[in-house]
């Protein structure tokens, strides 16, 4: 069984990417529709300048994000009671639809209005994925993380996450060297959606032999598993709200530096669209690779320590780095300044996983993850683009550098006034 006790760390590992797996191509098809949304606004929003395009594929954006709370609810009350491979497999099932949607929706020319209509549903269908499978994916990886190492094994949750958009990124800037930019913008955009779907199919089979995860397992044997949501939000307050603070910061800072930087590359600094395709995919290398580290650091520092100096640092460095980005100097020096808060992001992102699930017990932890995780995070991370380009659109963008510094001073915060889950986790299972 995946995750026993004694397990070594080359069956641990397998069990891990096992299950990461699916987490890769969920986040893949998730950030395809951000990392081409440049060359597909036209088609589904042709009137309008690029900023106005921009603002309208972002809110479709977010309304994907708004679903993300129901798929959250649903799904992880599904985990709780079904298992935590049951509701991997569906989660990743849905994706599949989602992305072959995207895939074969006429442009506006053809159908006119319907097309974002149609648009906009296939981004429900991956919003319920995606909010679904966070809570699933976090509560199996950490369950079978085991106690020593539990920070640096679980953050393959983000490592696979990140190397998801990398992905992304890597087939976007593949489709820029080999087709013109009119095939791209024509028809190119589409190709990405329907690798999502494929890879999508291989990995439910995947999920359906994975093992079960031994908290799971002792759960129903006890008869323990299922809570519902008026128990979570009875019993464990407290700990709700600290995953709403710690997500409010966090979220806004990772899709700051991920996926809206690529347009703040474009739209603000006067870079090329490919240069700053190629400039976020570096960063995002560094990332992924930040990672391990971090969650290692955490494993002998605490997890606290690690989201005080992420907020903290984050919110202290936010306006230097965004102004001097903003400037537009050489490629290098913008790329450095990434670097160096996502360097910073990586303290709450590698750990972000399992700190949610240490703070829950077995039989509500699935859904405890997701449900608070997914609402800040449509609240703050899903309308991260929509509020950026607001305030570009009003002249004042140095307003989204306040909003985002006093977001991330609400993390540190919270982070001051919760205890270190690494000594007081709730998952008793090595």
């Amino acid at each position: 069984m995946a995750g026993q006790a004694g397990m070594g760390n080359g069956a641990r590992l397998r069990a891990i990417l096992g299950g990461a797996a699916g987490n890769l191509v969920e986040w893949y098809d998730w950030y395809a529709y951000a990392v081409f949304a440049l060359y597909f606004a036209p088609a589904f929003f042709p009137k309008g300048d690029p900023t106005t395009q921009l603002l309208q594929t972002a809110a479709v954006f977010a309304v994907g994000f708004a679903a993300r709370p129901v798929g959250a609810w649903a799904m992880g009350l599904y985990a709780d009671r079904a298992g935590r491979r049951a509701a991997l497999s569906l989660s990743v099932g849905m994706m599949c639809a989602g992305s072959l949607m995207i895939a074969l929706i006429p442009s506006h020319a053809a159908i006119g209005a319907g097309a974002g209509v149609l648009l906009l549903l296939a981004r429900v269908v991956q919003g319920l994925s995606v909010g679904g499978e966070y809570g699933a994916s976090a509560s199996y990886m950490s369950e079978v993380a085991g106690a020593r190492r539990r920070g640096f094994w679980s953050s393959f949750h983000y490592v696979t996450l990140v190397g998801g958009q990398l992905i992304a990124l890597a087939v976007l800037i593949l489709l820029q060297r080999i087709l013109p930019k009119e095939a791209l913008e024509a028809w190119g955009w589409r190709v990405p959606f329907v690798i999502g779907a494929m890879l999508a199919v291989i990995v439910f089979w995947i999920r359906r032999g994975l093992d079960e995860s031994p908290s799971f397992v002792k759960a129903e044997a006890a008869g323990a598993r299922g809570g519902t949501t008026m128990a979570l939000l009875r019993e464990h307050p407290r700990e709700v709200m600290t995953i709403v603070g710690l997500t409010a910061g966090g979220s806004l800072g990772f899709y700051i530096f991920t996926t809206y930087m690529q347009k703040f590359l474009v739209n603000t600094a006067g870079y090329g669209k490919a240069e700053a395709s190629e400039a976020s995919a570096v960063s995002l290398i560094a990332f992924m690779l930040f990672q391990p580290l971090a969650g290692w650091l955490s494993d002998l520092v605490g997890r606290r320590a690690m989201l005080l100096v992420a907020f903290g640092g984050g919110a202290l460095a936010l306006w230097p780095v965004m102004s001097g980005i903003a400037e537009g100097g050489g490629i290098g020096t913008a790329l450095a300044l990434i670097l160096v808060s996502l360097a910073l992001q990586a303290g709450y992102t590698a750990i972000g996983a399992v700190v949610k699930a240490e703070l829950f017990p077995t039989h509500v932890r699935a859904l405890g993850v997701a449900l608070p995780y997914a609402v800040a995070n449509a609240a703050f991370g899903g309308t991260a683009e929509y509020v950026a380009l607001w305030f570009k659109s009003e002249g004042i963008e140095r307003g989204f550098y306040v909003y985002a510094i006093v977001l991330m001073a609400v993390s540190f915060v919270t982070a001051l006034l919760m205890c270190d889950t690494k000594r007081h986790s709730r998952i008793t299972e090595d």
